[in-house]
């Protein structure tokens, strides 16, 4: 039976070693370096940030039955994780393959995948100016994608863990610029969706729930917005349409920090225009913060200038994160369950964004999520 509310969390698996990281950065890069090495970067600027459990290795079963525990004691019902694959291959997935399915006791805490199909640049960290190396083009072929939809049911959709919207396994797109780009048309696409479809239902799924992460305004370089988002949404077939993080609806007006619960407020109110200009079922997000500074260049001057630099959240304390997670709640309490909305983020740390244990706050933005929607 589904809970009365279904909360995700997104997980971003930097923090492990992958061999394509240590091609560019070297033997044992993971993005815990850019952590340890943030600074602050203006008066009263709250970095660096440090993990209560310390710098670890999300890949070891053990480190991430840590997390499993962590997340299901306090009421979050499944990881989300960012998922990549490329023309050219798999990313970041030894967290998943080896660390979350490996954990003992994954039976704890559902998973799903978005997949994370943007363009992967050169900006860890990133310069002050000009473009950033691209390294990993976001568009597949067909054939990529036929070969992504086989091994997704294989490896993750056929566990028992994997979460489902009414027995349909849920997979969620960040980028459909990309995912069109490397198709060539509406139409293809839609084809290459619906193969997908067909695969899932073929391997005795009732559907595929196709998720798509949908913006009001870019992040990350090379990024577009999609116009007529409802006819596209449309032809393409998707199920549902979700957020990613607050910034890709709400400017930060105030530089170089701009209030926590100013941009809380903003966010309640793109909920209800979302809701009403959407035709599919809307899943509003919760963002714990937002601090993409420590994927500067730290010796840079910082000024207001594209992503990673700019305006920070600031304010975002535990008992504010918890006020943001009310307003969720009542948003949604007039829906029937399951009443679906997403966090961001398990572990963005290079970005501000995250729920594990700092030496600041403890356990406390957990204690937000568990004392507000029960564990």
């Amino acid at each position: 039976m589904p809970r009365d509310y279904e909360i995700g969390v997104y997980y971003f698996p930097n923090y492990h070693v992958d061999a394509r990281n240590e091609a560019v950065h070297g033997r044992g890069w993971t993005e815990w370096e850019l952590v340890k090495r943030a600074e602050p970067r203006f008066s009263g600027h709250a970095q660096p940030k440090a993990p209560l459990w310390g710098h670890e290795d999300e890949s070891d079963p053990k480190v991430f039955a840590k997390k499993i525990d962590a997340a299901a004691g306090h009421g979050v019902n499944h990881f989300i994780f960012d998922w990549y694959w490329y023309d050219d291959g798999t990313f970041l997935e030894r967290c998943l393959d080896e660390g979350y399915l490996k954990a003992d006791n994954n039976g704890r805490l559902q998973f799903a995948l978005m997949w994370a199909n943007h363009d992967w640049r050169d900006i860890h960290p990133a310069k002050r100016y000009g473009e950033p190396h691209l390294l990993y083009p976001g568009p597949v072929t067909r054939d990529t994608m036929e070969a992504i939809a086989d091994h997704v049911i294989a490896h993750y959709f056929r566990h028992p863990c994997y979460w489902k919207i009414d027995g349909r396994p849920y997979f969620s797109v960040y980028d459909l610029t990309a995912l069109m780009k490397g198709f060539g048309s509406v139409p293809a696409t839609r084809a290459a969706l619906d193969s997908f479809r067909a695969k899932t239902k073929a391997a005795g799924f009732p559907d595929l729930h196709l998720n798509a992460v949908v913006w009001g305004r870019t992040i990350l370089p090379g990024e577009q917005v999609v116009e007529k988002p409802n006819e596209l949404l449309d032809a393409l077939g998707f199920d549902s349409v979700g957020s990613y993080v607050w910034v890709h609806h709400i400017p930060l007006p105030d530089f170089p920090q701009t209030d926590y619960r100013r941009v809380a407020e903003a966010a309640e109110e793109h909920w209800s225009r979302a809701t009403r200009e959407f035709k599919l079922p809307y899943h509003p997000n919760a963002t714990m913060g937002w601090d993409a500074s420590p994927r500067t260049v730290q010796s840079d001057r910082y000024d207001n200038l594209a992503y990673p630099c700019g305006p920070v959240m600031a304010g975002n304390a535990p008992a504010e994160f918890k006020r943001a997670l009310e307003r969720v709640r009542h948003f949604l309490a007039p829906r029937p369950a399951p009443r679906v909305f997403t966090i961001n983020a398990w572990n963005e740390w290079t970005e501000g964004s995250y729920l594990e244990p700092d030496v600041v706050n403890g356990l406390g933005y957990l204690e937000a999520i568990r004392e507000v929607f029960g564990s």
